[in-house]
C-alpha cells in the first residue's frame, strides 16, 4: 500500500491506517528505536508508541513524507524514553552525530530567537534541493541515526562516497541557512 493511500485511512478514521503503517514500516521504526535505546521490549513499545501518536497527530497534520514524519516521531519518542529512564548508553553517538552537524546547525543555547519548528521547516525545503541519493544518505545518516557503514551498505556505496556526500551535503547547508538569515 502506498503512503497517499495510508493517509487516507488516517483521514477516514479507519484503523487499518495503523495496521498497514505496521506492514510497511513497523521494522524501520523498530530500527530507530532500536539504535536510541538498545532494548528491544523499549524498542517496541517505542514502536506501538509512535502509530498511537500517529494516529493521533493525523488529521489534523498531513505529512507530505509520511516516512519521514513518523520516524520523527519514533525518533523524538525513543529520545523521550531514553531521557526519562536516565541512560546513558547512547551518549557517544548522540555526541558524534552532534560534532558532525553543529557546523550548519544553530546552537539553541547560543540563538536566543531559535525556533526548532522554523528550522525543520527550512531543513525540509533544503532537501528538497537536493539529489534523492544526497538527500536518503542525509536522512538516513541524522534522522535514522546509521552509521556510515550502514548507509553504505544499505544504499551499495563506499563509505567514502558517503562520507563525501554528507561533508558536502553539511557544507550547502550551512550556506542555505545563513542565506535564509539564520546565524550559525
Amino acid at each position: 500500500m502506498n503512503d497517499t493511500r495510508i493517509l487516507e485511512l488516517y483521514n477516514a478514521r479507519d484503523e487499518e491506517a495503523i495496521e498497514q503503517t505496521r506492514l510497511c514500516y513497523g521494522s524501520k521504526l523498530l530500527a530507530v528505536a532500536m539504535r536510541i535505546l538498545e532494548d528491544k521490549p523499549d524498542a517496541e513499545e517505542c514502536e506501538n508508541d509512535t502509530y498511537l501518536k500517529t494516529w493521533n497527530s493525523i488529521p489534523p497534520n498531513q505529512p507530505v513524507y509520511f516516512l519521514a514524519y513518523i520516524v520523527k516521531i519514533c525518533r523524538n519518542t525513543a529520545l523521550g524514553m531514553l531521557e526519562k529512564r536516565g541512560a546513558q548508553k547512547r551518549f557517544a553517538q548522540v555526541v558524534e552525530l552532534t560534532g558532525e552537524m553543529e557546523q550548519c546547525i544553530p546552537d539553541a543555547m547560543a540563538e536566543r530567537e531559535f525556533d526548532p519548528e522554523g528550522l525543520g521547516t527550512l531543513l525540509s525545503a533544503f532537501l528538497r534541493t537536493e539529489t534523492k541519493d544526497n538527500r536518503t544518505i542525509f536522512v538516513r545518516r541524522y534522522l535514522m541515526e546509521e552509521s556510515v557503514s550502514e548507509v553504505a551498505e544499505a544504499l551499495g556505496f563506499s563509505e567514502s562516497k558517503v562520507k563525501s556526500s554528507l561533508l558536502r551535503t553539511r557544507g550547502k547547508l550551512k550556506e542555505y541557512l545563513e542565506k535564509e538569515g539564520v546565524r550559525i
